[in-house]
């Protein structure tokens, strides 16, 4: 979290109150942007514990400022049910008990039109305080307002990853929103970039907003490597399938073995085979297989598997954020709309790796342990990425889920090794 006002750039400028306005409600806006697509129906669905439905996620942000802001900042506030802290609340011990996350999709009330009702009244107190507050009040709320801002920027992408297993449960394959094929041109061949042996400065450093798993910044030995030029394709992973590669107990992980048995893994989330052809499931609904386009929805452990299977490996996070401060933060992101990966449509540079950002998050082999000498924030704030640093993996680059202003070179996401519902792929490396 950034330190105080001056640290974020948006508050820099000459009017901090009104940028910080407009940025909090411009992100507030494409919250429910995102939901013009659904019917009342689609919001309520819980399709696995991982999921949760996009009632829950429009409620779960309004309660994040009504705590950490209004709660915390204007003591006449007075939310419009005392419940909703009980049924909104993640995963913050600290500020209170909370409901079962797997029954997310039991509870029928509030309504749809209920929880619109919460945000707007939620956004006009916000509005008002930012409006008025004192000087010194601003300055103690902008970084928790700005960290509420990036928060629901996250759970942005939870509701287009969520609603899309929600759909892809639906035996009528409902289309989100209609979507052209992708161009069908055979990307450039796969080349290695090389980088050398340094002692090297990793984390973030700088005047702008992070969060606190970024830090410090600090030094670590990378040996000389070498990095994919792009991102593995499905017609590559379509290769590691037909040569057996779910087969072979020789390229998986032991843990990643017996997941592979226990839940009869084929192909990647979301892949179906329809009379001998390769299908997937999109938000624009069920279309074939397009071989150009970069992997997605694949766990850690098929990933690593994948790499094994092409005599590579997955980068550590040193190494993708070396490789990505090269290159500028580009790339298929949320804003364009597709919800998709889309293919590679320029030759590779022999230089700079491409789609670094945007597409697919991209795993790597390190573990999600914090940087030396990190310590979480103060308070119930201090609970949002620490107490998470156990059995998971990092990943990087974002997807095309993710916000453009949401992503930076040293953006950690992370998540256990079989996850595959969000937008996750494959990015190559080796030794030299």
């Amino acid at each position: 979290m950034a330190k105080n006002i001056q640290d974020h750039p948006v508050l820099a400028q000459s009017s901090p109150r009104q940028a910080l306005l407009e940025d909090y409600l411009r992100v507030r806006r494409f919250s429910e942007q995102l939901c013009v697509p659904l019917v009342t129906e689609d919001y309520v669905i819980q399709s696995m514990p991982d999921v949760s439905p996009t009632r829950w996620h429009l409620a779960h942000t309004s309660w994040f400022f009504e705590t950490f802001v209004l709660s915390s900042y204007m003591p006449d506030y007075t939310s419009p049910h005392p419940q909703y802290a009980y049924l909104f609340n993640s995963y913050y011990n600290s500020v209170g008990e909370r409901h079962c996350r797997p029954k997310r999709g039991l509870i029928s009330r509030p309504t749809v039109q209920e929880t619109y009702a919460y945000r707007r009244y939620v956004d006009e107190c916000v509005s008002n305080f930012l409006s008025t507050c004192t000087d010194e009040a601003l300055t103690k709320a902008a970084p928790v307002v700005t960290l509420g801002i990036h928060h629901e920027q996250q759970h942005q992408e939870l509701m287009v990853t969520d609603i899309k297993h929600v759909l892809s449960c639906n035996p009528l394959h409902p289309v989100y929103q209609e979507q052209a094929l992708s161009s069908t041109t055979p990307p450039s061949a796969l080349s290695w970039i090389s980088y050398p042996e340094q002692l090297a400065w990793i984390g973030y450093e700088g005047d702008g907003f992070f969060y606190d798993n970024e830090g410090p910044y600090h030094r670590e030995f990378v040996d000389a490597y070498q990095l994919g030029s792009r991102l593995i394709t499905n017609g590559e992973y379509l290769q590691f399938i037909e040569d057996g590669g779910y087969q072979n107990p020789l390229l998986w992980l032991s843990s990643g073995w017996n997941t592979v048995q226990s839940e009869q893994w084929q192909a990647p989330l979301y892949w179906e085979k329809h009379e001998g052809q390769w299908m997937m499931m999109t938000l624009s609904g069920l279309r074939p297989v397009e071989p150009t386009e970069p992997v997605c929805h694949v766990s850690y452990y098929e990933a690593d598997a994948y790499a094994r299977w092409a005599d590579a490996r997955l980068t550590t996070e040193a190494e993708w954020e070396l490789a990505a401060r090269q290159v500028p933060t580009e790339g298929n992101f949320v804003e364009n709309q597709q919800f998709h990966p889309v293919p590679l449509k320029k030759t590779v540079d022999p230089i700079k790796p491409e789609q670094m950002y945007g597409d697919v998050w991209e795993w790597t082999q390190s573990a999600y342990l914090p940087y030396r000498g990190y310590h979480p924030a103060p308070g119930a704030l201090g609970e949002y990425n620490g107490k998470f640093m156990c059995n998971q993996f990092v990943l990087r680059g974002g997807s095309c889920a993710t916000s453009v202003t949401h992503i930076r070179p040293t953006y950690r996401n992370f998540f256990p090794p079989d996850a595959r519902w969000q937008f996750m792929g494959i990015r190559l490396a080796r030794e030299v």
